[in-house]
């Protein structure tokens, strides 16, 4: 059974009668919600040293620095870094010796009169673990799912509250102090798909695991870091750009699996509707192929990132284990070209009805919601290991109630075989690749690229072993 864990209420006290604790609190856009708890609970002299806004805009960048959005990472940490300094400046002679400095930051975009849409805005605290000691810093990103305006302060205000609580008390777990960001909250209210540990309390910490814990933990359905490690909010990297995504447990990449990514880049720059734009390509891993007991080992999952990292791809960890969600969440950052490059077993599971039965239409409605938001899938070839026959989407057979749909799709360029693929890595599979390695068979080797190769031996990744002589 789970532990009984403190309220927001007693989370706020807790602080305010711990007098090592002693910080800022700069918020910018939903009120003064989470400052506001701290006065409510009583005894905030022990805890708060400034509480301030700075709405204008004009105000706001005399204060911070001019900005072209005010909603943003880059407005939070300059927050962070002037009132984290400016408190130091002006407490540490004083307080240094005795007290645990901290400084809380929001700056938020949440419902108005102007403005309908869902609220989203970033959210951290810079905070030291011991007096006098070097800053540790956590950044979140959120997502204000409530409809109504003041539901959405209240929200804020809770999880400012985890965040300072869980950033003093929770600091050396990780997993825990990300699941009790979310305490007294539920998922319909806040979405948080981006969180990142920095500073000496986190020097073990790596931030694409906290990612995958965010996904595993409910708290989103999507996150993403890019091919240098870097722990990104989806929109810093997909907003208006074309994106070619190639879904897959990557375990390894082998010579097909790239083949297909680089023919599909390949076919996708030449669609009209890009009009020259370079797209973003993502390599997506559900956890459904991170792991079929649905808990990804570490070691396993950083060995696939790495062996993307080495070809220089981003990633996307996500929870959809259909093809339509994946698009449907894409869509929301772009409203350019979405291509898809893909095997055709994996075009022949996603046109399976036995994935609908939940859906009033079916795969007919899957259909129209997979295509509805300008996708293009492009096909890598087939070859039957039994008969030896290569299959396309044009020699593909498919079920009799799907066929006009199907034909519909080839016809209207919905769905396009690859016009360039290599037919010496058709007969190359992943699990024969994975088996192989790890039995020390070294025939592997000519079955994935040499830069993988390279990683897969220097790293001992997939639980390599070494060919005996």
């Amino acid at each position: 059974m789970k532990a009984s864990r403190p309220s927001t209420h007693q989370k706020a006290l807790q602080l305010n009668i711990d007098k090592t604790k002693y910080g800022t609190f700069a918020e910018i856009g939903a009120g003064q919600e989470v400052a506001r708890w701290f006065f409510y609970v009583g005894g905030a002299s022990g805890t708060v040293a400034k509480a301030m806004s700075a709405y204008d805009m004009v105000v706001s960048d005399a204060i911070y620095g001019h900005t072209d959005r005010y909603v943003s990472r880059q407005r939070l940490e300059s927050m962070l870094g002037y009132e984290y300094n400016l408190l130091l400046e002006r407490l540490k002679a004083e307080r240094g010796q005795k007290c645990t400095f901290f400084v809380f930051a929001d700056t938020m975009a949440a419902r108005s009169y102007g403005r309908k849409e869902d609220g989203h805005g970033w959210m951290g605290i810079r905070f030291q673990t011991k007096p006098l000691g070097e800053s540790s810093e956590i950044i979140i990103h959120v997502s204000m799912l409530d409809k109504e305006n003041v539901r959405q302060q209240e929200a804020v205000g809770i999880l400012g509250v985890n965040l300072i609580h869980s950033a003093f008390y929770h600091h050396d777990d990780p997993p825990v102090l990300i699941s009790s960001l979310m305490d007294d909250l539920i998922r319909d209210r806040i979405e948080l798909d981006m969180i990142k540990f920095s500073g000496p309390a986190f020097s073990g910490v790596d931030n694409r695991l906290m990612s995958l814990q965010l996904v595993q933990q409910g708290f989103t359905d999507a996150a993403m870091f890019t091919a240098n490690g870097e722990v990104v909010q989806p929109s810093e990297v997909l907003y208006k750009k074309p994106i070619l995504v190639q879904r897959g447990s990557f375990r390894p990449i082998t010579k097909l699996t790239y083949d297909l990514l680089q023919q599909g880049r390949e076919q996708f720059l030449k669609e009209p509707g890009l009009e020259g734009a370079e797209p973003l390509v993502l390599m997506e891993m559900t956890l459904r192929n991170l792991s079929s007991e649905g808990q990804p080992e570490h070691e396993d999952f950083l060995a696939r990132v790495d062996i993307l990292r080495e070809l220089g791809q981003h990633v996307l960890i996500s929870n959809y284990g259909r093809y339509f969600r994946l698009t449907e969440y894409l869509s929301r950052y772009t409203k350019m070209m979405i291509g898809i490059a893909l095997g055709l077993p994996s075009l022949q599971d996603i046109s399976d009805e036995k994935h609908y039965t939940d859906l009033e239409g079916g795969t007919l409605e899957s259909v129209g919601r997979l295509f509805k938001h300008n996708v293009r899938v492009y096909v890598y070839p087939y070859r039957d290991p039994a008969s030896g026959r290569v299959i396309t989407v044009d020699t593909l057979e498919v079920r009799p109630e799907t066929k006009h749909i199907y034909a519909h799709l080839l016809e209207h360029k919905y769905i396009e075989g690859l016009r360039s693929y290599n037919p010496d890595y058709l007969p190359i599979f992943t699990t024969d690749v994975l088996a192989k390695l790890q039995s020390g068979d070294a025939s592997w080797e000519d079955m994935v690229p040499a830069q993988v190769a390279r990683r897969i031996k220097e790293g001992g990744l997939f639980k390599y072993k070494k060919t005996s002589h």
